[in-house]
């Protein structure tokens, strides 16, 4: 099973490497545009007062990935209970896996839909349609807030519980994420959680670095409205896509540690038993040897 994972978490870490320069590219140019265009206002960056609110929660279909799991559902439980002065029906929860769809059944909270495919099989079409209803919901007024509750992967050793706001946009804190991953290595050891620390640069190198203008000079066509309608619902969806494969590979990275941790064990228990093993059968021959002595002396 580690094996299969360490497979499967390669796979993943490919998908997020092919997705990474299609996210920094446009996170450039909407930081460039808006920083530049002083009229430049969506509605989705507008807060109002929160009273519906919808959970994108994000876990596996299977079990044996150590707390991967049960961590979402604490930190998901957790949201629920500071949104729990608007009632259930102003709740909505959008279930992507198995484990989690099966807990807000339990607990008694209103399901968006079956999102279990998607949590085996990530696609872009799938998250853009669930952030284009988000989207329409929030447009209308008939959600307030919605929440991202996700492992961000940084390294085969390292995945971090996240829960992001991605409605309303916060554009500052989105282009500020930090976005190092490690995504060569599939080791699950201290070295690769310390990856980052090893690889970050002084900032004596960043302050050597040539600093990009920002282009201020832009041409709307068709008209600031449009333009903005189309490039920041791009983000969300962006968003959406890219807390799916983080929680995708970080999946894989947790049974690879469980499964790791689940050898060791058995390893370690092993070794245990052929020491007891030893022992006995050692007093077993001590004691047959005793007997052999005293009834050739009594003889």
């Amino acid at each position: 099973m580690k094996m299969v994972a360490s497979s499967k978490l390669h796979h993943a870490q490919v998908q997020i490497e092919r997705m990474l320069p299609y996210e920094s590219m446009l996170e450039h140019i909407l930081k460039a545009f808006l920083a530049s265009e002083a009229d430049a206002d969506t509605i989705y960056e507008k807060e109002r007062p929160v009273k519906k609110v919808a959970l994108v929660v994000f876990a596996s279909n299977s079990s044996l990935c150590g707390g991967f799991n049960s961590n979402v559902i604490k930190l998901m439980q957790q949201a629920l209970s500071e949104y729990e002065h608007l009632g259930k029906d102003n709740i909505v929860i959008y279930p992507i896996g198995r484990k989690v769809a099966e807990k807000v059944a339990k607990l008694g909270y209103r399901s968006a839909g079956d999102f279990t495919a998607l949590a085996d099989k990530p696609n872009s079409p799938d998250c853009i349609t669930i952030a284009t209803e988000l989207g329409m919901l929030f447009r209308t007024g008939e959600l307030d807030k919605v929440e991202l509750i996700y492992h961000h992967f940084k390294s085969a050793g390292s995945q971090i519980l996240t829960r992001k706001t991605m409605l309303p946009i916060d554009v500052e804190s989105q282009l500020d994420e930090d976005h190092e991953r490690d995504l060569t290595s599939t080791i699950t050891t201290k070295k690769a959680q310390e990856y980052l620390k090893k690889h970050k640069r002084s900032s004596s190198e960043r302050e050597g670095e040539e600093v990009k203008p920002l282009n201020d000079n832009f041409i709307v066509e068709p008209d600031m409205d449009t333009v903005l309608g189309v490039l920041v619902p791009k983000l969300f969806h962006l968003s959406l896509y890219t807390a799916l494969l983080d929680s995708n590979a970080s999946e894989h990275a947790a049974r690879m540690v469980a499964m790791q941790t689940a050898t060791d064990n058995a390893d370690e228990l092993l070794r245990e038993l052929n020491l007891q093993y030893n022992k006995s059968r050692q007093q077993a021959i001590t004691s047959e040897l005793l007997d052999i002595v005293g009834g050739s002396v009594n003889n």
